[in-house]
């Protein structure tokens, strides 16, 4: 893999765990010559990873759209920063750039772009691994209604399981290095699940 999309927060949450592993996500993209794309700003977790890949010797791509240029602070440091015009813009230049995802704690915007890249994977729009770190359990109640949605008939477990989850980061990376994406379509039949 030679670039990773990194959803994560403009916050930088109530545990300084998060702020610490999105600095070392960084440092070991840097390590490792794995280019960061991101959000493009300076601030939260955000700002974190990237700044862990800068100050590294390591390069991050940012992608921000025009209307939140004020908003979440273009990060002047970057090795690139791309400006598009909105949110679905600034997703699919981030999926058309990257190798596989990863999502570190974050809010309502880092679920939504998580799930938008599952579903472009469950449709069979990219093959890319996509992967939680879980830090500090933040993701455990998400994990659970993922599984809860199998049990009920909503999802396929095989679809469930593109869904790559560790609590550490080389796990993490080796989980994405061995993905293999599944070869079942999302299309349930009339047939029970």
């Amino acid at each position: 893999m030679k670039r990773i999309t990194v959803f994560c927060g403009s916050s930088f949450g109530t545990e300084a765990i998060y702020t610490e592993q999105a600095t070392l996500l960084g440092e070991t993209f840097a390590k490792e010559n794995i280019e960061l794309v991101y959000g493009g700003a300076n601030v939260g977790l955000m700002g974190a990873v990237a700044d862990g890949v800068l100050n590294n010797g390591g390069k991050a791509i940012g992608v921000l759209p025009n209307f939140l240029r004020s908003k979440e602070i273009a990060h002047l440091g970057l090795t690139e920063l791309i400006l598009v015009e909105s949110m679905h813009e600034r997703k699919t230049k981030m999926n058309d750039l990257c190798d596989g995802v990863i999502a570190l704690p974050g809010g309502f915007g880092t679920l939504e772009e998580l799930f938008e890249m599952l579903t472009w994977a469950q449709l069979g729009l990219h093959k890319k691994p996509i992967a939680i770190l879980n830090i500090n359990g933040f993701y455990d109640s998400l994990i659970a209604l993922t599984e809860t949605m199998v049990e009920k008939g909503l999802l396929k477990d095989v679809n469930q399981k593109m869904l790559l989850v560790s609590d550490t980061i080389d796990d993490l990376l080796l989980q994405m290095r061995n993905y293999t994406p599944p070869t079942v379509g999302k299309w349930i039949d009339n047939q029970k699940v």
